[in-house]
Formats: structure tokens, sequence, C-alpha cells
């Protein structure tokens, strides 16, 4: 089986950019910026399709419906839809300070919950991302923030290097600060409660929507002060939802499923692979590799890939 290379879905968003045209070579849709790049999706009005091959025009969706068995593998969840959303964000100026509800409070908030995990694809000199509180921050200092617009005080702040990640749990309040390239693993949901936006303006030059009371309930505030994670071998990031390995390959080193009976998602962060029927897959590639695929090889210079699989 060959991979199955999905089209982007692009977003505008108002801290977007153009780094997946000039850094990834891509075409966008106009001049507007873009700020996220949904590349893996089962959302019901976001589909990704299948854009070669003989599965050309199906959506994942079909797929995950009909061909579950011999695409995906056995043993997997029994979700109506693909269980995980992968995304590339391209920050050029601060998002809001936000938090997705944990699980035992999303159905009371109207929502879903969310974890995910950033892999740094790029970062500038400096940019800084928000994760947890500060430590001793309480929830009367920090609400007390939110009154006088002095959130980003009491929020902890990180300046990763390129090649690093972080766990975003469900509850941990957190922002991607500007100058960031990231690759998100997530859970297949869409909901964010933003508490703080920097007092800025949307593109329709309203303030954007504010979830304060949402926000004030899922997050944790005994989350101090986390760093960027430490690889356990391979693996940067594990739980129930997801297991991501961020793999480093010289040029003929071989790479597929880590099991056969299991499908994988590859994202092509440095370097370039290929294919036994000549495919090549270079940096910002992202596809599924169906279960029983054949292996692929690295090709010029080192290649980092991450792959991504449901425990």
């Amino acid at each position: 089986m060959e991979p199955l290379i999905f089209a982007p879905l692009y977003m505008q968003r108002v801290w977007g950019g153009r780094s997946l045209e000039s850094t990834y070579g891509r075409t966008l849709p106009d001049e507007a910026p873009y700020g996220e790049s949904w590349e893996i999706s089962d959302r019901e009005g976001e589909q990704s399709i299948v854009t070669e091959g003989p599965l050309a025009g199906k959506s994942l969706h079909e797929l995950w419906t009909n061909k579950r068995e011999a695409l995906f593998g056995s043993g997997l969840p029994e979700s109506d839809r693909f269980p995980l959303l992968i995304k590339v964000l391209d920050a050029r100026d601060d998002l809001s300070i936000q938090v997705h509800p944990p699980a035992e409070l999303a159905p009371s908030l109207n929502g879903d919950p969310k974890t995910e995990m950033w892999f740094i694809a790029d970062a500038d000199p400096r940019a800084r991302l928000y994760a947890g509180l500060k430590n001793g921050v309480t929830r009367e200092s920090f609400e007390a923030a939110l009154n006088d617009g002095s959130v980003a005080d009491v929020v902890h702040a990180i300046e990763p290097e390129k090649g690093e990640s972080i766990f975003i749990p469900s509850g941990r309040l957190h922002a991607i600060g500007a100058g960031f390239l990231i690759h998100e693993i997530q859970q297949n949901s869409d909901t964010t409660y933003r508490v703080f936006d920097w007092n800025r303006v949307g593109l329709d030059g309203s303030p954007r929507e504010l979830h304060v009371e949402q926000s004030m309930k899922s997050i944790d505030f005994n989350d101090f002060e986390p760093g960027m994670d430490e690889p356990r071998g391979n693996v940067v990031a594990e739980c129930e939802f997801f297991k991501v390995e961020k793999l480093t390959l010289a040029p003929g080193d071989k790479v597929g499923n880590e099991t056969t009976d299991r499908f994988s998602i590859f994202s092509i962060a440095e370097g370039s692979i290929i294919t036994p029927a000549g495919r090549e897959f270079h940096k910002g590639d992202f596809f599924i590799l169906p279960c029983c695929a054949t292996q692929l090889t690295a090709t010029n210079g080192h290649s980092t890939i991450l792959r991504t699989t449901i425990p």
C-alpha cells in the first residue's frame, strides 16, 4: 500500500502569516494571513480528502468508516470519526491565552476535551510559549490579573528551541507566542476557551469572543511552571490518545509503521523520504501510512520524522 496523501485545509487567523508559503513552499489561497493548516482532519465541516492514487477523492471519514481494518488496522477505537486532528500552526503574532476543558467537565460546558502536543518545527530567537501558571499564582490572583489586563505576568513563559516539544493536557493554560512554526497533534476536538486575547481585534475589526466563565472552570490552578518535555528514547509524547516518536534517519535508513498491523501518521520535520514506488516526501509533508505498507527510505541528508500512532 502507498501512503495516503490529503489536501491541506488552510485557515485564516488574525495571528497567522505566510510561513507555510516561505518555509514549506506551499501555494496559499490568497494574500491573507494563514495561521493554521489542517493536515489530517475528520471534522463534519473540515474533511481531509485524498489527492492521489486509487482512493483519490475519498474523505478521511469515508475511509475510517468503510475501510477501517483494511487501511488502519485492528483493535482501534470504536469512534465514529478518526480520533486525531493534525495541524501546522504559523504564529506571527501571539495567540490568545486559552484552555481546553478536561474530560470530566467538557459535557457540562457544551464542549469536547482536547489534549494535544506541540513540536517546535521552527522558532525565532527568544520566541516564547506560555504554559501553566507562575509559581504561587492562585485563582484569586489570576482573576485580579484578568481584571487589570496583566495576565501575561502570571502565566509561565518558556523559550524553547527548534526540535523540542511540549505536552498540553486538557486543563493546562497555554498560548503560542509570535515566531513559531509548530506541528500539533491533538484529539479530534475544536473546543477552545479564550480567557485573554491581548486586548486586540479579529480580522473583522471586532474584539474576539472570550470565554472567561468556561475558562475559569477548566484551568488547572495547580499546574505550575512546566518545562519542555524530555524525550524517552524516541518517544516525545505519550498518553491514552496518541504516541508521538521523533525519529532521526541517516541516508538509506528505512522507516515504516511501528507494527505491521497498525497505521501511522508521518510528518516530515527535516529532510526527505521516498517510497519504493519513487514517491518522495519533503520537509513539511504529512501523510498516513496504512497498515501493512512497505517501508520508506531516507534520502539526502539527515531526516527528522514524527511518527504518530494510537495506543
